[in-house]
């Protein structure tokens, strides 16, 4: 998943016509640290990787047998915090 994870951003970079540095400038990161994203030669940061997403305009999305359960209960916990 990691490797595919550094492929997805390599090609979404490459097809944004970016260069690594680019893209690390943009993303307010260090050029290595797109290079080991791209390259998996080392663990990344969180944060680091969302900022990289956001400036590719990747969307995350979370996926598990119990997801709906979860958007249900948070969905219910919003309306009960709403002001009647």
């Amino acid at each position: 998943m990691l490797e595919e994870i550094g492929s997805i951003i390599k090609y979404h970079r490459q097809k944004s016509g970016l260069t690594q540095l680019e893209l690390a400038t943009l993303a307010g990161i260090g050029k290595a640290a797109v290079y080991d994203m791209e390259h998996k030669t080392k663990s990344t940061r969180m944060d680091t990787l969302i900022k990289v997403l956001k400036v590719l305009n990747i969307d995350v999305k979370f996926a598990s047998p119990l997801m709906k359960a979860y958007e249900e209960q948070k969905r219910e916990e919003s309306e009960d915090i709403r002001p009647k």
